[in-house]
């Protein structure tokens, strides 16, 4: 592939997954994330494995280690082809009306005001290069339907979706594509963390899925390379859904 790619929330899940196939691709890859210790040892087994890769611990929420995350990026690969701005959390399970301020805002400013700050910086820097750039936005299906009691989080993916129609127009003649990815039920830490590991309420989640299993993390991340790919040239503005037919019920 010869190009730079940067996962955000890289660490783990759906973003290590996307770390390892573009590294597979030859892609020199930049991971992100809080989790400094998975990040570095996700590094560490992309370099045993003949890549490249670097790990910059980031809280995207924060403008400043954003900035200073794409400033590595270029100063150590001299580019930035691809995004991923995969970083998320869930927040606390519970009604919009019990729904506390707390949680609504830590919520947003990572799921939202963090993805933006990420495409801010990650544009400005396509800008400078005559190729463009891709950039795809971790959406999730929750940005396409309601789902009850994770009122931020449902309300953050939808906004995803919105910002990344918005941005795709703004750069659809400066060789910059933006795109969304909509995962359903993906098996992560983050539904282990939801479900409890409760073996009731995975199969409750399960049941949600017409295939009748959960996906698994290189599942988005191969549809992530895709939107990123030259394949993927004539698409932009679009939220993909890797769902297993969840929405199509």
């Amino acid at each position: 592939m010869g190009v730079v790619a940067l996962v955000t929330g890289g660490a783990a899940g759906i973003g290590r997954a996307a770390v390892l196939a573009f590294a597979a691709r030859g892609a020199k890859v930049v991971i992100a994330d809080v989790k400094v210790e998975q990040g570095e040892e996700l590094a560490r087994a992309v370099s045993d494995r003949g890549g490249e890769a670097i790990f910059v611990r980031t809280d995207v929420s924060r403008a400043d280690e954003v900035d200073a995350l794409v400033s590595r990026a270029v100063s150590t690969f001299g580019r930035l082809d691809y995004a991923f701005n995969n970083a998320g959390i869930e927040g606390s399970l519970g009604a919009t009306a019990g729904c506390s301020e707390e949680n609504f805002d830590r919520v947003l400013a990572v799921n939202l005001k963090g993805l933006w700050l990420c495409m801010r910086r990650e544009i400005a820097q396509m800008l400078t290069q005559p190729e463009g750039g891709a950039i795809v936005n971790m959406s999730s299906v929750a940005g396409l339907v309601g789902f009850a009691n994770l009122p931020a989080y449902v309300a953050s993916k939808h906004a995803v979706v919105g910002l990344t129609k918005a941005a795709a127009l703004e750069y659809a003649q400066r060789r910059i594509r933006v795109n969304a990815i909509c995962p359903g039920v993906i098996h992560t830490e983050m539904v282990d963390r939801v479900t409890g590991r409760n073996p009731e309420v995975e199969k409750q989640f399960v049941g949600l899925e017409p295939m009748g299993r959960m996906g698994r993390p290189d599942e988005i991340a191969e549809p992530v390379i895709w939107l990123c790919s030259s394949g993927a040239s004539f698409v932009t503005g679009h939220a993909l859904t890797v769902d297993g037919g969840l929405v199509a019920q």
